[in-house]
């Protein structure tokens, strides 16, 4: 299942000109869907690799590493993080994964962590007041 406030966050980054992408190991056509009813248009699954599909989304993009956010949950994450701007693990990420990120969430992933996230960087960019109200 998924996250109301996950979605109504990216639904809120998204229509604040901020770009959200997600890069997942797994595959499966609720993830598609998901995307394709909040307007994420940049999803890469099945990566066992995260770093190749990172790539190609800063080259699709157009943007350096260091202007990125990311947020993981695992070790399969870390070499994306270590590249990034900011790095975010979720509050039950790997125990591992934790001490290296520069941000850990309050909130559990799956529970409203990527809300967490999306509301600090529309904070920082002095975007949540318009972002308000945006419906799903």
């Amino acid at each position: 299942a998924f996250n109301v406030r996950d979605g109504y966050g990216i639904r809120c980054a998204l229509t604040s000109d901020i770009e959200v992408a997600i890069i997942t190991g797994r595959k499966a056509k609720l993830v598609e869907d998901r995307c394709a009813t909040l307007g994420i248009t940049h999803l890469y699954q099945g990566q066992s690799n995260k770093l190749i599909a990172f790539s190609d989304l800063l080259e699709k993009l157009a943007i350096a590493p260091e202007n990125v956010a990311y947020v993981g949950d695992d070790l399969i994450d870390w070499p994306v993080m270590e590249k990034v701007g900011l790095s975010v693990a979720v509050a039950d990420a790997h125990p591992l994964l934790i001490p290296r990120a520069d941000y850990v969430t309050r909130i559990a992933g799956g529970r409203g962590a990527v809300r967490e996230v999306c509301d600090l960087l529309l904070l920082a960019q002095g975007k949540l007041d318009e972002a308000k109200g945006q419906s799903i």
